[in-house]
């Protein structure tokens, strides 16, 4: 078995003490989990949610809370919740990605990191459903008010060449921003 903290990503690894102390962390599309070990070796307590969930599971981290769901159903499954994280690598679902914002906490924390356009070029994915446009998570950012701590559209190299698409942003009051709300 590989060692999932040393897996987890860099720049979840980066920016993960930047999240508040208590409150939830949510790593939503958790697969094997990496993330979530990471997140409670830290001290949080994690939601860890996919539509597979029996990775986590078998991990038996009592910092851990492992829930199925279908991610890509017509109605979102965590729309009544609030975090004070989010976490989100190697995942996208569109008809979902602007929920993300409105179930943080004031100060909360969205890290969030995956393929970008370009990606194709290096394997999958490769349909452009799984892959984020040019500067797609800054306006998610900017019309829900948070404040980018951290961007990158860039080349990577490791674990395997690709294209990525990474942020850090914090959900708080900002001079001047009014978010544009949500409509299902």
């Amino acid at each position: 078995m590989h060692d999932t903290i040393t897996d987890a990503s860099s720049w979840v690894k980066h920016f993960a003490s930047s999240i508040p102390v208590g409150g939830l962390v949510l790593d939503l599309a958790c697969g094997s989990g990496r993330h979530s070990v990471l997140l409670a070796s830290l001290g949080y307590s994690v939601l860890a949610v996919d539509q597979d969930i029996g990775a986590v599971q078998a991990l038996h981290n009592p910092r851990i809370q492992a829930q199925q769901f279908d991610l890509e159903s017509d109605q979102w499954p965590l729309s009544d919740e609030k975090f004070s994280a989010i976490v989100v690598t190697n995942y996208l679902y569109r008809p979902f990605l602007d929920q993300l914002p409105w179930m943080l906490l004031d100060g909360g924390i969205l890290i969030y990191e995956t393929f970008a356009h370009g990606n194709a070029q290096f394997g999958k994915p490769s349909n452009p459903n799984f892959l984020l446009n040019s500067g797609e998570l800054l306006t998610l950012a900017a019309k829900s008010c948070l404040k980018v701590i951290a961007y990158e559209d860039i080349y990577l190299d490791h674990p395997k060449p690709a294209m990525v698409q990474r942020i850090c942003a914090v959900k708080g009051h900002l001079n001047g921003c009014i978010p544009l709300q949500f409509n299902e």
